[in-house]
């Protein structure tokens, strides 16, 4: 069984696809993301999934997407925020090495916009994401083995900090 370097869980915004990829070139690995599997297995954009088939089929297809990650993925793997709703995928993550991007409500708005192409704030996009970050915080806490501040930090800061936490 092949496991990720490092798996990147967070809210929207709080910059899981970015610093992966930077973190990835850091480290000399591949950078994989979840939600971008999920489109190439359903061939169609995440806000389209939700659209034609619902909440529930994508969070089908992201379990099932998680765990073909965690097995089969040699490099950095960013999970879509979230992913950690699921019990199966909070369970699948004991053993990895999680850190949790945590970032505040301003920067994240900042961040994703105001919900374009985010099926979930498609209404009232600030309000709707700040219930998002309250509710799953915790999750992100129960799984991570560490914890890294995003809010005013470049991507290029936030890797070298999570490179110096796998150096210890």
């Amino acid at each position: 069984m092949t496991k990720p370097v490092v798996v990147l869980v967070g809210a929207p915004g709080s910059g899981k696809t970015t610093v992966g990829e930077t973190l990835a070139a850091a480290l000399g690995v591949g950078f994989r993301d979840t939600d971008t599997d999920i489109e190439v297995l359903a061939g169609k954009p995440i806000p389209e999934i939700f659209i034609d088939e619902g909440e529930a089929h994508f969070r089908d297809l992201e379990r099932a997407a998680v765990a073909a990650a965690l097995t089969s993925h040699p490099g950095i793997l960013a999970l879509g925020g979230g992913a950690i709703l699921a019990e199966e995928n909070r369970a699948a993550l004991v053993g990895h090495t999680v850190v949790h991007l945590s970032v505040e409500l301003t920067d994240a708005v900042k961040r994703v916009g105001l919900g374009i192409g985010r099926p979930l704030l498609t209404i009232n996009p600030r309000a709707t994401l700040k219930h998002l970050m309250d509710q799953r915080r915790p999750l992100y806490a129960e799984v991570a083995t560490a914890t890294v501040v995003t809010d005013g930090r470049t991507p290029t800061e936030i890797a070298d900090e999570i490179v110096s936490l796998l150096e210890r």
